[in-house]
């Protein structure tokens, strides 16, 4: 019994170090995206996204939910941040537009397994992701573009 709670003590340290860890790389990330040309700052906000996406399903799945909303908004913010940085520069609007649908799917399914009262923000974050995303389409196949 005193083995069981010795490993889950290490891990729970673990666990916390390595969000630790994850924090100051996403933060990192977002200095160097804010300072990077217009060109590269999608790649690099889209993938700051990435890195909330996870943090806020860590966050539900432990029962963090202030901190799950925290970061669900922080994923909308970098979306956005995506968004305007691609459409400025014309350059990644394809990947830009997949990585916004991969992330409001993995929101829907969120929305699926977590409380009633914790749904509203997940959905209202999917919606607004696609509605960046057909944005982003409608930049691709703009007729007269050429």
């Amino acid at each position: 019994m005193r083995s069981l709670i010795l490993i889950i003590a290490v891990l729970l340290m673990a666990g916390s170090g390595f969000a630790a860890e994850q924090d100051a790389a996403l933060k990192q990330l977002v200095t160097r995206a804010e300072s990077a040309r217009v060109e590269e700052q999608p790649a690099l906000y889209v993938e700051a996204a990435r890195l909330e996406l996870k943090s806020a399903d860590r966050a539900y799945t432990s029962g963090s939910f202030d901190d799950a909303r925290a970061a669900v908004k922080d994923l909308v913010t970098y979306a956005d941040r995506a968004h305007d940085a691609s459409t400025r520069s014309g350059k990644r609007l394809k990947d830009t537009e997949i990585a916004m649908r991969k992330m409001a799917e993995k929101l829907r399914d969120m929305t699926r397994t977590v409380a009633f009262e914790e749904q509203g923000p997940l959905q209202a974050a999917a919606d607004h992701l696609e509605n960046l995303r057909t944005d982003l389409l409608s930049h691709m196949f703009a007729k007269g573009k050429k």
